[in-house]
């Protein structure tokens, strides 16, 4: 009997070996063979004209077998001090995870598992991961017995005997999503990164001779437009993009977080559940979580929206916030962005408290890069012109020119720092403006850089070092005697040695 299929056991005290749920030999045949499609295909058609279905039949059947016995090469086991899993087909792995080390759980189930009852636990441990070295994936678990180790794992719980009347845990609900919310999803830019998939789709396909405007249905369209103004057939394609990158953030959306919800335990520990069709739910530890990020990008800011992110050790970072364990909230008003990162933060004010600006230097560094860049790309342009080049790259690099200094200006506006209730406050970007809180007590320690320009200035860049995040949080151009009363303030003594030469290099230039 797998452990998948007792879910009244008491985890903490199974100390034997256990296969897990026997319904994953109908899930594992048919990912892998999804997986395996195109290359089943190209089975089909490998031998030219004389195809034979043959090859494809005969791999499909290795992939199913290789499927299968994974099965039966996956073994678990939950001690009261580590988690183990032994699993390879061909190669076999040992894994496991110290129980005191384990920061996050994610259960994710998509619509197979979903029909059969299943979830998938996937255990982050170590440091956040971009590459999920440090993660334990247990594939085939009940839904019940799931949700009981999710539970054990993050409250560090020994369950009470089948005879004591259980503690029926009622989470505190933080926030839930607002269907009013979902019309934020065109500004949040993901259908336009969509529209750009699809573009490159359609001009590959252009390159390799398929002449697609004028083949399928896309011909009557093409057709037409050849016989309008060029001022039309530019508004038709400008309206059809934007209808097209609506509807697609619009279905994004959706699908990554309907049935959002993030509630706290009794314990403390957050969890945050979404999704359409694959349903997710990550469950962070409040020891874990020592800050949060609020992340606005531009169009989103432009209709008064923001992103709220955690900052935890043993989150999955750089994926995306739909992809990644990060998401606190979804695409939402700012004013209810601000105040879950205060509940989710035990209220502190951190949040809103004004950044200290970095003075004229900072400002004025922001404006000679953007104008040199900017510059550098018209001389470039002018040039190619010159020679017999096309005049649109002219064009655009004008307007660059026009827009560095407003750009410049709005860098500036956001950038700042703060040290509040404990926490650091950081304030940086433009195009995707953010401000991240970290915690005193998650900086493990500073860098502190300074190059030939910025000591000229009196100026210093300070790094927050921390295992949480993207291990580290950077306070640009910030005057040198304000980072280091920050260190100073949040980690006293750790760079007051310091203090003096770094005044003395500072006076000296």
């Amino acid at each position: 009997m797998s452990t998948a299929d007792a879910p009244d056991r008491t985890v903490d005290a199974d100390t034997t070996w256990h296969r897990l749920s026997p319904r994953m030999l109908l899930v594992h045949p048919v990912v892998e063979l999804g997986r395996a499609l195109p290359v089943l295909i190209g089975l089909v058609f490998a031998g030219g004209d004389h195809t034979s279905p043959v090859p494809s039949l005969v791999a499909a059947l290795a992939v199913t077998a290789l499927a299968i016995a994974r099965w039966f090469t996956t073994q678990l086991r939950i001690t009261p001090e580590q988690v183990e899993l032994r699993t390879g087909v061909l190669r076999r792995r040992n894994l496991a995870t110290r129980r005191d080390r384990i920061r996050t759980v994610d259960v994710t189930s998509h619509l197979l598992h979903r029909a059969l009852g299943l979830a998938r636990v996937v255990v982050g441990t170590g440091t956040s991961d971009r590459k999920g070295r440090d993660r334990l994936v247990l594939d085939g678990l009940t839904a019940v017995a799931a949700a009981q180790l999710r539970d054990a794992l993050l409250n560090h719980r020994v369950d009470a005997p089948a005879a004591t009347a259980p503690v029926v845990d009622r989470p505190d609900e933080l926030v839930r999503l607002d269907h009013r919310w979902v019309w934020l999803a065109p500004f949040t830019l993901s259908g336009a990164v969509t529209g750009l998939v699809v573009w490159g789709f359609f001009w590959r396909l252009q390159g390799d001779g398929v002449d697609v405007l004028h083949s399928g249905p896309l011909r009557a369209v093409t057709h037409d437009a050849e016989h309008r103004s060029t001022a039309a057939v530019v508004v038709a394609v400008a309206v059809l993009l934007v209808v097209f990158v609506s509807v697609t953030s619009l279905l994004g959306y959706v699908l990554a977080f309907w049935r959002f919800r993030l509630v706290r335990h009794p314990g403390g520990t957050l969890e945050v559940t979404r999704g359409l069709l694959t349903t997710r739910s990550t469950s962070i530890e409040r020891r874990r979580l020592v800050g949060v990020r609020v992340s606005e990008p531009l169009l989103l800011r432009a209709v008064g929206g923001a992103r709220l992110l955690a900052v935890a050790t043993g989150l999955r970072v750089g994926r995306g916030a739909e992809r990644g364990g990060e998401a606190l909230l979804p695409p939402a008003p700012r004013a209810v962005a601000l105040a879950v990162g205060r509940d989710v933060l035990d209220g502190t004010t951190a949040l809103d408290t004004p950044l200290s600006a970095h003075g004229p230097a900072a400002r004025r560094r922001r404006l000679v890069r953007s104008l040199a860049g900017a510059v550098a790309l018209l001389a470039v342009a002018v040039a190619g012109w010159a020679t017999g080049g096309s005049a649109w790259p002219v064009w655009v690099a004008v307007l660059l020119v026009v827009a560095a200094a407003p750009l410049a200006r709005d860098r500036y506006r956001s950038l700042g720092h703060a040290v509040r209730d404990g926490y650091l406050a950081v304030g940086a970007g433009s195009i995707v403006r953010r401000r991240t809180l970290l915690h005193g007590d998650a900086i493990i320690g500073w860098n502190l850089r300074r190059s030939v320009f910025q000591r000229r200035s009196g100026l210093a860049t300070l790094v927050a070092t921390t295992a949480a995040g993207r291990q580290g949080e950077v306070v640009s151009d910030v005057p040198l005697d304000e980072a280091l009363a920050v260190a100073d303030g949040l980690t006293p003594g750790l760079l007051s040695q310091f203090r003096a030469p770094y005044c003395a290099v500072w006076s000296d230039s």
